[in-house]
């Protein structure tokens, strides 16, 4: 049996990006005829000039924190999916609330590459312990172990005790769930001195897995650890391989990482917000803004699939801030940096305590283009006109070499101290 679900996931790079480019047209078309709010958000673009990377990223972000707005206005989807709700499969209510479709198509959430990357098989049996009430984690498991060839055991959360019990049973080939219950199936299984050495696989998600966990794992007898990550809005995004380095993207998927608060793409490397474009017929999402910040890894995963790596989940991207009683975004820092070339990177730190905040814009600029500037105290006169302008608060600016921010995507960072 092939080590790979299927040849998208060994083809050259330049033929993933002219599939995904000749496919986008077309999805924005369909969003734009078949789906009211789609249409609204955008009028005016020609879906055939929407073929290439330069011309997407002209487009508007639709960020998670959107949706809400969204969907209270026009329910139950924010005018969002092509079809009315009773020709989908599912409904779900996730946290906030927010609204999540379900396809009625087979693997709607496309996981099915995440299980057969953990060495899941058709025959294998699988102990499902995502949750099976009103959120889709759990279903995006169960369909896509179904269409591997795969019986489930729709175990949920919590009963520990009975979970060990389904293992004893059953005989599970795989655990699919968050690390902390497995970890606490293991060890109540221990306290118990029952068996359940039969889990030789496990595919986790929706929390951190520490490399000591991942270890302490492997030390029990589970072979294979691997991660996955999804969101109830987009479905799977990325998953890790045997390789374990990084986490590789979807083949149904267009990915950017953008500079938070913004729709400008980094460069790669750089940390910045998962941006993606996916073609579910029912609910396209184009340039959807997930709220999460990753960076692309150079190369290709030594597994020998060649699709796209990111880092993985490395924080929020929703870095707002209440400073003085006001609220300051990060789109705010970007066009303080739009309005004052040649400022490079910034980042707005604000420290001090409670009811004396101070705010201090950190900005890269590169030597030649100062002095074209006009020098150092002519530039940060202007950012800080530009912070003052934009934000109606007072700060200060401090001009930095380039490369001397961390890249962590980090684009207002509050240091205030709450003691």
């Amino acid at each position: 049996m092939s080590a790979y679900y299927d040849l998208l996931e060994t083809r050259s790079a330049e033929a993933r990006e002219g599939a995904l480019m000749a496919a986008l047209p077309a999805l924005v078309a369909r969003a734009s005829a078949n789906a009211r709010g789609w249409r609204a958000r955008l009028r005016g673009v020609d879906p055939q000039a929407i073929s290439s990377r330069k011309a997407l990223a002209q487009l508007p972000v639709l960020r998670k924190s959107d949706l809400k707005a969204l969907q209270e206005e026009d329910p139950p989807f924010g005018g969002l999916t092509t079809v009315e709700p009773g020709r989908l499969g599912r409904l779900f209510m996730s946290p906030g609330p927010i609204f999540d479709p379900e396809g009625a198509r087979e693997d709607p959430w496309r996981t099915t590459r995440a299980l057969y990357a953990a060495g899941i098989r058709p025959g294998h049996v699988v102990q499902n312990c995502f949750g099976y009430h009103l959120t889709p984690g759990a279903w995006m498991v169960d369909g896509a172990a179904r269409r591997l060839g795969c019986a489930v055991i729709p175990a949920g959360t919590g009963q520990t005790e009975q979970q060990i019990e389904l293992i004893r049973r059953f005989r599970p080939d795989a655990y699919t769930g968050t690390p902390s219950f497995l970890r606490i199936i293991v060890e109540k299984a221990q306290e118990l001195a029952l068996d359940v050495s039969n889990l030789k696989r496990a595919l986790l998600a929706a929390e951190a897995l520490p490399p000591s966990l991942r270890s302490w794992f492997h030390q029990q007898g589970i072979e294979t650890v691997l991660q996955w990550y999804g969101t109830a809005d987009v479905g799977l995004i990325a998953y890790e391989s045997s390789a374990m380095d990084g986490m590789i993207l979807d083949e149904e998927l267009i990915l950017e990482i953008v500079r938070p608060g913004t729709g400008e793409p980094v460069r790669d490397g750089e940390v910045g917000e998962v941006v993606v474009t996916s073609f579910n017929p029912e609910y396209p999402l184009i340039r959807f803004g997930t709220g999460d910040l990753s960076a692309v890894l150079p190369g290709i995963s030594p597994c020998g699939r060649t699709n796209v790596r990111i880092r993985g989940w490395l924080g929020r991207a929703d870095q707002t801030a209440k400073v003085r009683g006001m609220f300051v975004h990060p789109g705010q820092v970007a066009e303080i940096v739009r309005r004052v070339p040649p400022a490079g990177r910034a980042r707005l730190v604000v420290e001090g305590e409670m009811a004396n905040d101070r705010m201090t814009l950190k900005c890269e600029v590169d030597a030649a283009q100062l002095a074209a500037a006009g020098g150092g105290e002519a530039l940060a006169a202007r950012l800080a006109d530009a912070i003052r302008e934009i934000t109606k608060l007072r700060g200060e600016v401090e001009l930095l070499d380039p490369g001397s921010l961390p890249n962590d995507g980090k684009v207002i960072e509050d240091a205030r101290k709450y003691d």
